[in-house]
């Protein structure tokens, strides 16, 4: 076999391994999504309480990023992974004890462990996808990924709500007693320890896999004394900042919407927010980098972002013209017009990931790891910027209005997209 028929092999081998992890991040991220409804519930919160899952969950991309870009120049990317898979088979366990005693602390914990986990394995792998081929085809690669990552999204909160709300009609506004909420919060423990399980096995395969470890000079190409002296890095992560946290809003704020709203079966919606990032990754697999750059593709999903934001203040909570025009002759329930611009908030969000890694990570050479890492810390906006939404919501009593502050995440990103990402120094 020629050495390009074995380097194409192994990059299929990769990718393939890659993309079952992304299946896995997207799995246990967008669980979140049903989490919150039905956490708010069963303990007893309000909007701006629960959404302290998404921030227990992301704060630890903040806290454990560097650290891990550590142990990853010390265990290399493949060992690392494997590491990363044990820490959350530890985090989805530790489900057991939070779900036995419905206390929301324990179950912040165990979220915080699994965010730990997948810090180590985002840190390792988005690398392996932005280098395993052309930077120019990066976004479309990291695309792939993404529609492997939202797939898994759309499928949790349909499974959450079939599997632990099946025989509860009206989830949103019942209210239910200690038993209740006490066998309700049981229902937990069979789902993670399968989870758990599946996670233990992947570490076996990802240890014992041949997967190529990455390599890189020794100096970079603009041989830099530090991260700190690539502006294009340090405002690509301040531009993921502001991009996760409205995506993390659009997902796992979309249930909570749903149920303020009065929707049925409010624990599934992050689904349709999925549906429409699965649709915005095949643009971007269908279209980049032969008909759509990567700074285009961003341009344009910041303007999308800015619009839909306006959709949902400014249309109605009772009209179903929107979705029932969108999907209504299929069957599918139809979503008040305001919800709908909820979902399509993830079309909006869908190339943002992938374009910005690629344009951040550009001449990093030795310094990626350590710029993988910045990266991923930058996910902290899952943890901040919902927060903030959920204050901003309780305090002022109008949800619909409160998701117009997000104007401020696009608007960062247009920046990024116009100019911001071809700086090469800080003058």
């Amino acid at each position: 076999m020629s050495d390009t028929s074995m380097k194409r092999s192994s990059n299929v081998l990769a990718m393939s391994i890659i993309g079952l992890l992304f299946f896995i991040f997207g799995f246990v991220t967008w669980l979140n999504g049903s989490l919150i409804p039905f956490l708010k519930l069963i303990c007893d919160l309000n909007e701006f309480e629960a959404l302290f899952v998404s921030f227990a969950f992301y704060i630890a991309y903040t806290v454990m990023a560097l650290p891990m870009a550590y142990v990853l120049e010390r265990t290399g990317y493949k060992n690392g992974m494997a590491l990363g898979l044990g820490v959350m088979v530890v985090g989805s366990l530790l489900f057991i004890p939070a779900a036995l005693s419905a206390n929301f602390l324990f179950f912040l914990l165990a979220l915080f462990t699994l965010g730990t986990g997948l810090t180590i394995l985002q840190t390792a792998s988005n690398p392996y996808v932005v280098l395993i081929g052309p930077i120019e085809s990066a976004a479309m690669r990291i695309s792939i990924m993404g529609l492997i990552n939202k797939g898994a999204g759309v499928l949790v909160p349909l499974l959450f709500t079939a599997l632990i709300l099946s025989d509860i009609a009206d989830f949103s506004t019942q209210t239910l007693s200690q038993l209740q909420i006490e066998e309700l919060s049981g229902r937990l423990i069979i789902p993670y320890i399968i989870m758990a399980a599946v996670l233990s096995f992947l570490v076996l395969l990802v240890k014992f896999s041949s997967l190529p470890e990455l390599e890189f000079e020794k100096k970079d190409e603009y041989d830099k004394e530090s991260i700190f002296h690539f502006p294009r890095l340090i405002l690509g992560a301040l531009a993921l900042f502001f991009y996760v946290g409205i995506e993390v809003i659009a997902g796992d704020t979309i249930g909570l919407y749903a149920q303020n709203l009065g929707v049925l079966n409010a624990t599934a919606m992050t689904s349709y927010t999925m549906v429409f990032m699965v649709l915005g990754y095949l643009v971007g697999v269908a279209f980049i980098p032969r008909y759509l750059s990567q700074e285009k593709a961003l341009i344009g999903s910041a303007l999308f972002g800015i619009l839909f934001l306006l959709g949902i203040a400014f249309s109605s909570t009772s009209s179903h013209a929107v979705s029932t025009f969108l999907w209504g002759w299929s069957g599918i329930a139809t979503l008040p017009d305001s919800l709908a611009f909820v979902a399509f908030l993830g079309f909006a969000n869908a190339l943002v990931w992938p374009t910005i890694w690629p344009l951040a990570l550009e001449g990093l050479g030795r310094y990626t790891a350590k710029g993988s890492a910045l990266l991923i810390m930058a996910i902290a906006g899952g943890a901040i910027l919902p927060l903030i939404f959920g204050k901003i919501a309780h305090l002022s009593g109008n949800m619909q209005m409160s998701y117009l502050y997000g104007i401020v995440c696009y608007a960062f990103i247009l920046m990024y997209a116009l100019n911001w990402h071809k700086k090469s120094s800080w003058r």
